[in-house]
């Protein structure tokens, strides 16, 4: 299992972005990720790719119906050919709300739609690498020009992983039949991991003929850790109402549904309908909260990682970011707890 780290979206983090990269692949980090929610996901990946020679580098997510597929390819094309292969395209639908309302793009049966996405990415690279004519025709979209004025031309590492994120079966069947990899949202359990989502992707790898192995799993845990007990309760308290707001939402009450716990999901999603977002974190109870995140001392915060994720997923990071000078001794023990075997 490797341990990932997460770039922040904070303040000044582009203009640290490099600085952070190269902090991360010297203290031992496996990869970095970068997110996109108030800020663009591939620019930082830019920056960290000419700052760093090994550590892998990916999107956690970028919003894939924000944009054409012709674009996404070229610019991971182009941060493939800048990192000399270290690049993972990590690819997430977002919800109906925003790709409609705050993008102002079509959202309609997503997991096909990204499938038929990942597929039109693959035509386009082929047609980059190999030369040959652009004739992509699928289900949502259609890539049938690249002169070449237009065309990139071949790379020394043209094979892209491309990964997805989800929290339903329907992505997770979607990434075990055309994708490398799957992200499992933040909100989870490993009991919800064990329960959903790998079933679904050994469905998609075996209607595809693939080997569910091919698809690595990759998970961003939230961890309670401090050096006092007040700042273990605050961080306890702050995920107890992050919790609450995601299993509010409809789409996350399939994380609940493999503890039993699907009254409490209408519960909450009642209180946010009436934006009483105060009462919400008094539902979530300790057992609840044990079973989202993972809660040890500063020293032991990699053993527990090991215990809970070894032998379930690929690839793990901690939901805090990785800001260099800051913690460094909790990273490093964590790095070599993880990595040690």
């Amino acid at each position: 299992m490797k341990l990932d780290a997460n770039l922040g979206t904070e303040g000044e983090y582009l203009k640290r972005a490099g600085e952070t990269a190269r902090a991360a692949e010297e203290i031992g980090f496996s990869g970095v990720w970068s997110s996109e929610t108030k800020h663009d996901a591939f620019l930082p990946l830019a920056i960290a790719a000419d700052a760093t020679e090994e550590i892998s580098l990916g999107t956690s997510i970028a919003v894939a119906f924000s944009r054409s597929p012709m674009e996404v390819a070229q610019t991971a094309w182009d941060l493939q050919n800048l990192s000399d292969g270290r690049f993972t395209l990590g690819l997430g639908t977002q919800v109906k709300a925003h790709v409609t309302r705050r993008f102002s793009m079509p959202f309609d049966r997503p997991a096909a739609r990204l499938r038929d996405y990942i597929l039109a990415l693959r035509a386009i690279w082929r047609s980059f690498q190999a030369g040959e004519p652009l004739k992509y025709e699928g289900e949502f979209y259609r890539h049938t020009l690249l002169t070449p004025f237009f065309d990139p031309g071949p790379i020394e590492h043209p094979d892209i992983s491309v990964h997805i994120a989800g929290v339903n079966e329907r992505l997770a069947s979607v990434a075990g039949e055309v994708c490398d990899g799957f992200h499992v949202h933040p909100f989870h359990s490993p009991e919800y991991v064990r329960r959903t989502i790998l079933p679904a992707i050994e469905q998609g790898a075996e209607k595809a003929g693939r080997s569910p192995e091919s698809v690595d799993l990759v998970a961003s845990a939230f961890v309670i850790t401090g050096t006092s007990e007040r700042e273990s309760g605050e961080q306890r308290e702050a995920l107890r109402a992050q919790a609450a707001f995601y299993a509010s939402t409809p789409s996350y009450r399939i994380v609940l549904e493999a503890h039993g716990w699907e009254e409490v999901g209408g519960r909450l999603s009642g209180l946010a309908r009436e934006k009483k977002w105060d009462e919400m974190p008094a539902l979530v109870t300790d057992e609840m909260l044990s079973a989202f995140a993972v809660e040890a001392a500063p020293g032991e915060v990699g053993a527990a990682l090991k215990e809970r994720y070894e032998g379930l997923v690929d690839r793990v990071s901690v939901y805090l970011p990785f800001v260099p000078g800051e913690r460094d001794d909790f990273w490093r023990e964590a790095i070599e707890t993880v990595h040690d075997g």
